[in-house]
């Protein structure tokens, strides 16, 4: 197997991970997320307004956006302009998705946030990345409502982060970067609560099919790696004074 970036990481250690927050005077909650070479900017916008769809039904809603800059990756690559491709729609539903479960959207009322989630950099990992820091962006969010007293601190019920593993030459590698992704001959992605629970788990086999084995192998390495995740995220959160974080006793 080829050495692992940066130089000496084990097989089950996540990239060096930084979370700075209030990098964006304007949205409620905003961080730069930077996962080894992978960077994302990501922000929480709160709205007094729902979709249309929701409206008189007395609950929030909490949506996300996804883009990458052109020269993100290392080749320039056209904006989406007047119609998002297939994988940007996947990726913006698969934000959405996990940080809904962080939120009792009736205890939200009829308002919505609104996450944006722009890569700045990307070396593998993006959609991960975008969750485990739009986490932040929408806790900082939320502390500022309920200490507004606009919601109650029970709306915020969980914490979320996600983390992509692969299978390279049969060996399980966990925060695959893009030169691994590229030759790994399976990848997944895991989406998992701070409590422990998985939220969605995407897999798919490049190469070569994987044994059920090998599944569970992935699924413990990713349950680890949430953990250290998490941490970095309560850590984060004590440092910018946020004290409404659920379950972080």
């Amino acid at each position: 197997m080829f050495p692992r970036e940066p130089a000496g990481r084990r097989p089950d250690q996540i990239r060096p991970l930084t979370i700075e927050t209030h990098v964006n005077r304007y949205a409620e909650g905003s961080v730069l997320i930077k996962a080894g070479n992978t960077h994302v900017l990501c922000t929480a916008s709160v709205e007094e307004s729902v979709p249309g769809w929701l409206k008189g039904k007395g609950q929030g809603w909490v949506t996300g956006e996804y883009s990458m800059l052109p020269r993100s990756t290392h080749t320039r690559t056209k904006r989406d302009r007047e119609k998002i491709s297939g994988r940007t729609h996947e990726i913006q539903r698969l934000i959405g998705r996990a940080l809904r479960v962080t939120v009792d959207l009736a205890q939200l009322g009829e308002r919505s946030i609104l996450i944006d989630c722009d890569v700045l950099q990307a070396d593998g990992g993006t959609r991960t990345a975008s969750i485990t820091g739009s986490c932040v962006a929408l806790g900082i969010a939320l502390n500022k409502l309920i200490t507004d007293g606009k919601i109650p601190a029970s709306a915020w019920i969980d914490t979320v982060s996600a983390i992509s593993l692969g299978i390279v030459k049969g060996e399980v590698l966990t925060d695959i970067d893009y030169n691994e992704d590229s030759g790994c001959d399976a990848d997944t992605n895991f989406v998992i609560t701070g409590s422990g629970k998985l939220v969605e788990v995407q897999g798919t086999a490049e190469h070569a099919p994987f044994s059920p084995e090998k599944l569970l192998e992935l699924t413990q390495g990713a349950l680890r790696a949430a953990e250290t995740l998490r941490q970095i995220q309560l850590e984060t959160f004590r440092r910018v004074g946020v004290s409404t974080v659920p379950n972080s006793k």
